[in-house]
């Protein structure tokens, strides 16, 4: 049996129209062909769907339940086309965000709002985890963007791995010290002043940024006194808050105000805190696609 969708367009506009000719005017086309299509629907079918006599034109048994059918049949490939168009353009579907936690006392939750505002039907999802392990979650296809700061990945790294990286946000790194410290009334500092301070880190065998932190103290002149690690930036904050020692943060995390601690720019060759996104080439995701452009609107 061969039927396509146009036979039962053609047939439902006879039936609605309960004329041959008003039908294929509605159709645009002429009435020759249509009364073809729809012959050829009848034989497919087996049965006749159209009573004809000279002086009436009703449908049969038969093609009253084909209009019901043929009207919904048609309704339904109608929305599943939409709802297609709509995915293709990233309106309708998922996204799986990875997040180091510092990245949202900057200006992530705003471009979130945004997302959420311009794709009100894409259901999306934070999991805050550290670049490690959302390096091997875009792998796995278990996260769909990631986002960590620097140092940016070597491209032969991300091309071996199927994944791309773009800067999205440039930060600089500050001082967090106590506000009781010695420098904490500073309008700014050089690095090199806190090179005797005990310092609090990010845990050093989980992200490339505190490592990365460490080295740029190393090029100022000093190795640093690494005193306490942690996971989380506010566990840091915490020991900076009851003077245990400074740490290095990125410049927006001051925006949050923390019990006892200033926050203080370095003045000379601040060690960057810039945020870069990172998602896989394998796949032209939709939803993905439309995320990037609220990053980087296209030229109009």
């Amino acid at each position: 049996m061969s039927i396509d969708l146009k036979q039962l367009k053609y047939f439902l506009a006879v039936a609605e129209e309960k004329s041959f000719s008003r039908a294929a005017e509605r159709l645009h086309i002429s009435q020759p062909p249509l009364s073809q299509q729809i012959m050829k629907l009848e034989n497919e079918l087996g049965v006749r769907l159209f009573a004809r006599t000279t002086r009436t034109f009703e449908l049969t048994v038969a093609g009253k339940a084909l209009m019901h059918e043929a009207a919904d049949l048609l309704g339904k490939m109608r929305m599943t086309i939409d709802t297609i168009r709509q995915i293709d353009r990233g309106e309708v579907g998922r996204l799986r965000v990875g997040i180091v936690g510092s990245a949202m006392w900057g200006p992530i939750p705003s471009l979130l709002e945004q997302f959420q505002s311009k794709f009100p039907r894409v259901t999306w999802t934070i999991h805050e985890l550290g670049p490690t392990v959302q390096y091997e979650a875009l792998r796995s296809k278990q996260i769909d963007v990631g986002f960590w700061r620097e140092p940016k990945l070597n491209d032969d790294d991300l091309r071996h791995d199927n994944l791309r990286q773009e800067l999205c946000f440039r930060e600089n790194v500050c001082v967090a010290v106590n506000e009781h410290h010695r420098l904490a009334k500073s309008a700014s500092i050089e690095l090199i002043d806190i090179a005797d301070e005990p310092m609090l880190s990010l845990a050093l065998d989980k992200s490339a940024f505190p490592r990365y932190l460490v080295q740029c103290c190393v090029n100022a002149g000093f190795e640093p006194m690494i005193f306490q690690e942690a996971n989380e930036p506010q566990t840091l904050l915490a020991m900076v808050g009851v003077g245990l020692g400074v740490t290095l943060v990125p410049e927006t995390t001051s925006r949050i105000g923390w019990p006892g601690v200033v926050f203080l720019p370095i003045k000379t060759d601040p060690p960057s805190a810039n945020l870069y996104i990172s998602y896989t080439t394998l796949d032209d995701a939709p939803v993905v696609r439309a995320f990037l452009n609220i990053l980087n609107p296209p030229a109009a």
